[in-house]
């Protein structure tokens, strides 16, 4: 055997060990990082819904897409309002976010940032209290809108974060997205039924979740 099939052989026996123990790596580490993104997801909709003490998970297929929406209840199994993400491109990167709208589908009840890979300092200020906190409360009728520069001057704008516009604009874009997926696809008489006897987080079809 010569030095350079030797030095080849090497080569591909430690690849095949370092591909072996990253495998081993990235099993042991699959659940914990799922059960980590389940209760990211879980804080999220308690945080859009402050008056919910658990949820539903009610999920449809329309065409190709899986649509998903959290109802959240009350003790009493009571509807309290509901919880969907609005995910869609920022300037850098992906924006997932997370909408509470009230059982009107007229307001929404809050947002809260996932995920993001803005700018720092700029296009992630929409992580900022001072900025998530304009959405409580906000008209989705007619679509919400961004204004700059100055103060919002109707109940369905608000103020756009100087020098992250494209940032901003998109937080609105993904919102409005989601919010008219949800309210086409998820009747607000068929969400607002009582769920008796419910089991937290559980995954049901249409209208099961509402019985």
């Amino acid at each position: 055997m010569n030095g350079v099939t030797k030095m080849l052989l090497n080569l591909i026996i430690i690849g095949a060990l370092s591909g072996a123990v990253l495998s081993g790596v990235f099993t042991a580490a699959d659940p914990m990082i799922k059960a980590n993104k389940e209760q990211e997801l879980r804080e999220a909709v308690f945080y859009v819904l402050p008056e919910a003490r658990d949820f539903v998970k009610v999920e449809k297929t329309v065409g190709q897409e899986k649509l998903v929406v959290y109802k959240g209840i009350n003790e009493n199994g009571e509807p309290v309002g509901m919880a969907f993400k609005a995910d869609g491109n920022g300037f850098q990167a992906n924006i997932g976010l997370m909408v509470g709208l009230d059982l009107d589908y007229l307001k929404l009840k809050g947002i809260e940032v996932l995920d993001q890979l803005e700018t720092p300092g700029l296009g992630d200020r929409i992580r900022d209290e001072s900025f998530k906190d304009q959405f409580k409360g906000l008209e989705v009728k007619p679509r919400i809108e961004y204004i700059k520069f100055r103060k919002p001057e109707k109940p369905n704008q608000i103020q756009a974060i100087t020098g992250a516009t494209i940032s901003s604009e998109a937080v609105i874009k993904n919102i409005n997205r989601a919010v008219e997926k949800v309210v086409a696809n998820f009747p607000r008489e068929e969400m607002m039924k009582v769920v008796d006897g419910h089991r937290p987080a559980q995954a049901v079809e249409g209208q099961d979740a509402a019985r």
